[in-house]
């Protein structure tokens, strides 16, 4: 693999005067700046809102968040109870079509999202937007609900079933098909291939490469920084790629069988951390609430005051739920029900778990310990571990461990949603799909050599991408899914 990177990167022109002098990670951290420098100029372009510079994708998300939040009324408060009796598997049927149990589609769905960005991003905003960035991530979440239930409510009703009962769903299908009934067939064509090629891009360079690049991170942080694995990201990333190839290589069901036991383990073993903590400084919290409330409102040497601190919580929390961007319907597309409304109401679970739950606890650890002001340089994974081990001394070993196994599982499902879509554009191709997989192998070993802010470029950059035309879709298709709604009401939730 080493031998492999070195000849590929001494091959671009102006690479082989450098090589000499550069390490395999520095001279694939010099190759790549350049192009998270272009991608996020293009995707984040921003216009001046109160002397702050607002990148329109993320006013785009939150515009469309508070819309289908007052649109369905409120469905992220009214239909919570009956979300977790759907989870409980009250209404569940295993003659119903699908591959994966509603447990299973919301564990994948899950494991894309609960990862990094609850460890690593919130840790970025509250570094960059004070405790304040903590009060608007809360809120983009709560409104993220709802475009959460929509988008994967469209993922069920429009999914294709294949003769050998495969499931395909997600943008691309109700993009498609659903523009074509309301008579937009070559708008819903030429927006489903365009959000294709942002998920493929998306997996290979966005979510796929942070996680490597943090796990590696935490990884060199629990072993003190020196030794051996201090400049070996390439090999640290490559064994990585090794492992997500075996678990890939088994599918959808393959997938929800490890997400199913590995979210709720890291999850459960990262929060009692975090509870623990938040006990040690009791008496420290309402006074934590008191900064996170007057930082969102009265933030103090925050670049852009209240719209600064505005900014960095909503992008952290789009980025953590995903709503909005599309790519949780392609699993949620996956579960065994005939009702795509039962599957909205499991969806909308998702945001309160990942963003409403895990990052507030996460933020406030942080805040508590204070950890945010700290002038060590530390960002990232390692600012959230130096929180923990202000307290818990060992726990850093233990998060290179939960970090490790977050960013796997999310890995694990970004190969699957960047997989539909490749074969959405490809046609079904098995040595095609394997070309896919292989590439994504490589990018989990070259994504762990890159620095946090190139490869946090990269990665917000083209996760957002997938809104622009997922967005328009579920404005379009909204208007049905609110008579699906009513329907399902009236046959199942007037009688519990």
């Amino acid at each position: 693999m080493k031998k492999l990177l070195s000849t590929i990167l001494l091959l671009l022109p102006g690479m082989q005067a450098r090589a000499a002098d550069l390490s395999i990670d520095q001279q694939i951290d010099q190759l790549l700046r350049p192009v998270a420098a272009l991608f996020t100029g293009i995707i984040f372009y921003s216009v001046d809102i109160a002397g702050t510079q607002f990148p329109l994708i993320v006013l785009w998300l939150i515009a469309a968040a508070v819309a289908f939040t007052g649109y369905f009324g409120f469905i992220n408060i009214r239909g919570f109870k009956h979300s977790c009796k759907v989870i409980k598997g009250d209404y569940s049927d295993p003659r119903d079509p699908g591959e994966v149990s509603h447990f299973q589609a919301l564990a994948t769905a899950l494991s894309g999202t609960v990862g990094l960005g609850n460890i690593a991003g919130v840790a970025i905003a509250v570094s960059i937007g004070g405790p304040g960035a903590t009060f608007w991530m809360i809120i983009a979440g709560f409104m993220g609900m709802s475009t959460k239930f929509l988008e994967c409510s469209l993922g069920v009703k429009y999914r294709v079933i294949t003769a050998k009962g495969e499931v395909h769903g997600g943008p691309m299908y109700y993009l498609k098909t659903g523009l074509a009934e309301l008579g937009f067939k070559t708008q819903g064509k030429i927006l489903a291939s365009f959000f294709a090629v942002c998920c493929v891009v998306a997996s290979l360079c966005g979510s796929n490469m942070l996680q490597s690049n943090q796990a590696y991170q935490q990884f060199v942080v629990a072993l003190g920084n020196t030794g051996f694995w201090s400049d070996k990201g390439w090999l640290f990333g490559a064994i990585l790629a090794v492992i997500i190839g075996v678990v890939i290589i088994g599918g959808i069901k393959s997938i929800a069988k490890v997400t199913s036991k590995v979210v709720p383990l890291m999850a459960g073993l990262y929060l009692s951390a975090a509870v623990f903590i938040l006990i040690y400084h009791y008496s420290e919290i309402p006074r934590a609430f008191g900064l996170i409330i007057n930082g969102a409102f009265n933030p103090e040497g925050v670049a852009g005051g209240i719209i600064g601190v505005m900014i960095q919580g909503f992008k952290r929390s789009t980025f953590s739920s995903e709503a909005g961007v599309g790519a949780a319907s392609i699993a949620h597309a996956t579960a065994s029900t005939k009702e795509p409304i039962r599957e909205g109401y499991v969806a909308l679970l998702e945001p309160f778990i990942d963003t409403i739950v895990i990052c507030t606890i996460t933020a406030l650890v942080i805040v508590i310990t204070g950890v945010y002001q700290s002038t060590d340089g530390l960002d990232g994974v390692a600012l959230t571990s130096s929180a923990f081990a202000s307290v818990i001394w060992w726990f850093p070993y233990v998060l290179s461990v939960a970090v490790l196994m977050f960013a796997i599982s999310t890995m694990i499902s970004w190969a699957y949603y960047g997989s539909i879509a490749w074969g959405y554009l490809v046609g079904d191709s098995k040595i095609l799909d394997l070309c896919y997989k292989l590439i994504f192998c490589l990018c989990t070993a070259i994504g762990a050599s890159v620095s946090l802010d190139a490869v946090i470029a990269i990665s917000d950059s083209m996760f957002f991408s997938m809104a622009i035309a997922n967005i328009i879709g579920l404005y379009l298709l909204a208007p049905g899914i609110k008579q699906d709604l009513k329907a399902y009401q009236a046959k199942y939730t007037a009688k519990n």
